[in-house]
């Protein structure tokens, strides 16, 4: 089949289009790119996902990749190094000037997580800077106050993601068992504040003893706008979560620029399979995560807003399972 025809799987009328295809600009005829491939290996579903979707400017840009280095247990409890690698690999035949990986781990200390996972050992390897957020001193963050929200006292932003001329975060498939309800992009931006103030203030536990957790997550999404997302679906947990959950193998890798629009797919992946009643109940678009993070302008606004993509027949049947699901908003 000609790779560049798109294939509308949308029932007539529907605004949401699923087709497959050499991907032209991430957001096309007002919608938003959102790609899809089947695959068994992260290695090629970064590849190719990535291919597809596209991405310019990133040409002698300093790039800051934000993992999900939340606890040092296996994918998809943190972020597979295949995919780690195969993503730092394709920034740099993109053209990136210099790519630095940087987190901060809620279920144990940092460095010893990105220890465990090998990160360091793997950015000698391929050329990039692991950076433990939780080391770099207090002149290295900037108060943000994140006005009209639901945070005290704000929080506080790493200069390096500040700073970064590109950020590309890569998340996991996963519910999450301690307030959050899912964790996926939006969720992956709390590892990129800082845990404690100078003072001594305990900005997570605010958080996660708030009854306004997921619009908080949320709230933290405006800080920026990455250039790229990258979420590993190859397998997911669709109970539990963060660490460890019951498991399922969509066998997918997802890509794209709007952190609301990949969320939203991976929500209605995880109902596809069977997952939590916080996650399943009510419209995708009314989740407090989705619709708080929608409200602030951090992505589309609904299912019309989203063009899926992907690039063979067995992308295009699980589109077709997947298309009813998110269609329900």
């Amino acid at each position: 089949m000609n790779r560049r025809k798109f294939l509308e799987l949308s029932a007539a009328g529907s605004a949401l289009a699923l087709g497959h295809g050499v991907a032209a600009p991430a957001r096309a005829q007002g919608r938003t790119r959102v790609v899809l491939v089947k695959t068994e290996d992260h290695r090629d579903g970064v590849t190719r996902a990535l291919g597809l979707l596209g991405a310019g400017g990133l040409r002698r840009q300093h790039v800051v990749v934000k993992p999900n280095f939340n606890s040092a247990d296996p994918f998809p409890g943190s972020t597979h190094p295949d995919t780690l690698g195969a993503l730092v690999e394709w920034l740099g035949a993109a053209g990136a000037g210099r790519v630095t990986v940087g987190d901060r781990s809620g279920m144990g200390v940092t460095r010893e997580v990105m220890e465990a996972k090998g990160v360091p050992a793997q950015g000698r390897k391929l050329g990039f800077a692991a950076v433990v957020l939780d080391d770099l001193p207090a002149r290295d963050w900037v108060a943000r106050p994140l006005s009209g929200g639901h945070w005290s006292r704000g929080v506080l932003f790493p200069r390096l993601l500040e700073e970064a001329d590109a950020i590309v975060s890569t998340c996991a498939l996963k519910t999450h068992r301690f307030g959050g309800h899912f964790t996926l992009s939006l969720k992956n931006s709390v590892g990129a504040v800082a845990k404690y103030g100078p003072d001594g203030y305990n900005y997570m536990s605010e958080l996660h003893t708030s009854a306004d957790q997921r619009k908080m997550i949320a709230e933290i999404n405006t800080l920026y706008r990455p250039a790229l997302v990258l979420l590993d679906g190859l397998e997911a947990f669709v109970d539990g979560g963060p660490e460890a959950g019951r498991k399922v193998r969509p066998g997918v890798m997802i890509a794209g620029t709007d952190r609301v629009a990949v969320d939203a797919v991976g929500v209605a992946i995880l109902r596809l399979y069977g997952t939590t009643r916080a996650v399943s109940t009510g419209k995708i678009w009314s989740l407090e995560q989705i619709a708080r993070a929608a409200e602030l302008g951090v992505g589309v606004a609904g299912p019309a807003g989203i063009e899926l993509v992907t690039d063979d027949a067995a992308g295009e049947a699980f589109l077709s399972r997947l298309k009813p699901v998110l269609l329900q908003g």
